[in-house]
């Protein structure tokens, strides 16, 4: 039997770095080694104590043993054996000094060999998640390094976030973004547990998103376990699909339906990992799976009688009104084409903002609270309302008295909250064809392009009045966002955050190219950075990523700054800073309550951008406006303007 090659670690330069009576702890390939010095010899023993792991290179020696630091046990810091003849002692390793360098002697590596996270991480790559955002941590180690194995090859990118919040919000842009899940990533317990809000935020916006999470070991669990949490259990109303992974499932086909169901249901998938199950070895013969002949395709065509119920509400209307949701995303150039036929305004949710540009000659701007005086003057003005891809969202206010048909994927979408004239299953897409198709000959009683055109020019004019109002107290939001229509990239992806500044934004920003990005039924402050993260890691450096947020909302993932500085993400953050959550002062008032606990005492943002990396810049006065933001603009890295804003001028 052939002898086992030992290969030699250099761990120390010189032996002066581990004084006499000292400890230290050293890597040899993936090997943790703790050093001792002890009577004039330098000594290798295994680094974890065996009572519970602890790092007993972090102990010390102590009336001639060496006493981990976690719990008191002793060893003798030479031959690792315990005193009062225990059987409980530790491995050693051989150790020789070469001109004062000291080396350790181990085993050679064995072969990797293919564990359950490997075919479960493999298997999800395969279904198209390829980015993760989260936190490596002591419960999710195995499969963090199954992940890592991934990275270098290239298959896969992971984004170590600071906050786990951050990473749902990020992977939860991401699906928004591109409709395909990302991941988050977190330990077990309060990692988890972070990632709820923006497990939510994705849910309610119909995103998809894989949450994987790791969780304590299985024999611990009912114990009250450090860090125990039934995340099962806690993630039922999140999660569509939710399940522990079990040494003896069946790895790739669970990882197969998680991914599955987040993409066909456009919803949250679950995932746990139990400690001891993620560096288990995979069964022999195991394989990852993938996506061929599992996944069909969406292209479902309405029923006739719908369709036909639909064309005659459309041929019998003479001021139809198409409005387009977050849902229609991808369909928004067949939505504008058929609109366009109809000579029919289109209006967007605050959601769908973007979908149709402002200055397009049918484009009417966003609906509803945080929308434009021409969305709704054309709504109130329409004798029917054509739907698609909208939730019918209190904030976005589509009214139930006029006619309405309703076009969605989702039939429990459909007459979600009230009864629509005609409710139209079917994919988007398919079904404007078959619209097309009946209405080949269809001419507008009359098209809207002059009325759009003169809306526009009414509220054109009462914007301008409004840009002259300026103040002592800081910088207007129509004066920001002035700035911004003229600045802002024709192709950029804007991610908005929720409070005053989106008001401002929906209502003064006008559209041409962009896309943007909200947390819409949630309404979640602190969204804006995190999402940006995710947007991102979607489109890389092929188009500018912007980020818009209050003060408010800002602090709430500020230390996401960093993660743009390290992963070189050339993010531009622009803040709205008023020292103030103006919308719930706003608010406050409404209800005719006192204004209470809304003001904010805040860092200097551009101070603490430059703390981190990050270019910044503060202004405070309107006539540095569009000069800062060209500057912003053209940075090649992370920057964040910060605009000392007044609360009143929304």
């Amino acid at each position: 039997m052939a002898e086992t090659k030992v290969i030699w670690h250099k761990v120390l330069e010189h032996k002066r770095e581990l004084p006499e009576g000292r400890v230290k702890t050293v890597t040899a390939a993936h090997k943790g080694i703790c050093l001792t010095h002890y009577n004039g010899k330098i000594s290798a023993l295994d680094n974890r104590c065996p009572h519970q792991g602890g790092p007993l290179g972090e102990g010390s020696i102590e009336n001639g043993l060496l006493r981990c630091p976690w719990h008191g046990w002793d060893f003798d810091p030479c031959t690792g054996q315990p005193p009062g003849g225990f059987d409980d002692g530790i491995d050693t390793f051989p150790v020789k000094e070469e001109n004062n360098t000291i080396y350790v002697g181990l085993k050679e590596e064995e072969k990797h060999q293919t564990t359950v996270s490997d075919i479960m991480v493999e298997t999800m790559i395969n279904w198209g998640v390829t980015k993760v955002f989260g936190m490596v941590g002591h419960s999710n180690l195995g499969f963090a390094d199954a992940m890592r194995r991934q990275e270098e090859k290239g298959h896969l990118n992971f984004y170590g976030i600071r906050h786990e919040g951050a990473a749902a919000f990020a992977a939860s842009a991401y699906g928004k973004l591109t409709g395909k899940p990302a991941a988050c990533f977190s330990i077990a317990g309060p990692g988890a547990t972070n990632m709820h809000t923006g497990m939510w935020d994705a849910k309610v916006d119909r995103a998809p998103l894989l949450a994987l999470t790791g969780q304590v070991a299985t024999q611990v669990v009912g114990t009250g376990n450090f860090q125990e949490v039934d995340l099962v259990q806690g993630f039922t109303t999140v999660a569509e699909f939710n399940h522990r992974v079990q040494s003896d499932s069946k790895h790739a086909e669970l990882m197969s339906l998680a991914v599955k169901h987040a993409i066909l249901k456009r919803d949250v998938s679950h995932l746990t990992f139990p400690d001891e199950v993620q560096e288990r070895p995979a069964q022999p013969n195991s394989k990852a799976q993938g996506p061929i002949n599992r996944i069909t395709t969406l292209d479902i065509a309405p029923p006739q009688n719908a369709v036909e119920d639909a064309i005659a509400l459309i041929k019998k209307s003479k001021r139809p009104v198409v409005i387009m949701g977050h849902g229609a995303r991808v369909h928004k150039r067949a939505i504008v084409a058929f609109a366009e036929k109809l000579g029919a305004c289109v209006v967007t949710t605050f959601k769908g903002k973007g979908l149709i540009a402002d200055n397009h000659p049918l484009g009417g701007g966003v609906l509803g609270r945080s929308g434009t005086p021409i969305a709704s003057w054309f709504m109130n003005e329409s004798d029917l309302l054509i739907v698609f891809g909208a939730s019918f969202s209190n904030h976005t206010g589509i009214t139930p008295k006029k006619p309405i048909i309703q076009v969605d994927f989702d039939p429990l979408a459909l007459s979600k909250f009230h009864q629509v004239e005609v409710a139209v299953w079917g994919e988007i897409s398919r079904t404007l064809g078959i619209f097309s198709d009946e209405l080949e000959h269809y001419k507008p009683q009359i098209d809207q392009r002059d009325e759009v055109a003169e809306r526009w020019k009414i509220w054109k004019a009462e914007k301008a009045k409004r840009l002259l109002e300026t103040s002592e107290k800081g910088i207007s939001s129509i004066a920001v966002f002035d700035v911004m229509n003229r600045l802002t990239p024709d192709n950029a992806v804007m991610c908005v955050d929720v409070g005053n500044n989106a008001y401002s934004f929906g209502r003064y920003f006008e559209p041409t190219n962009q896309d943007f990005l909200m947390s819409g039924y949630l309404g979640s402050i602190g969204f804006a950075l995190p999402a940006a993260i995710g947007a991102w890691a979607a489109v890389g450096n092929s188009r500018p990523v912007i980020a818009v947020a209050g003060d408010g909302g800002i602090c709430q993932y500020l230390a996401e700054i960093t993660t743009l500085v390290k992963y070189k993400m050339p993010v531009k953050l622009i803040i709205l800073n008023n020292h103030e959550l103006g919308k719930i002062s706003k608010e406050q008032r409404a209800g005719e309550f006192d204004v209470w606990k809304t003001s904010l005492s805040n860092p200097n943002f551009a101070e603490f951008a430059q703390s981190c990396g990050a270019w910044g810049k503060r202004i405070t006065n309107q006539d540095d406006l569009e000069v800062a933001m060209k500057e912003l603009y053209k940075q090649p890295k992370a920057g964040v303007l910060e605009i000392i804003a007044d609360v009143n001028l929304i």
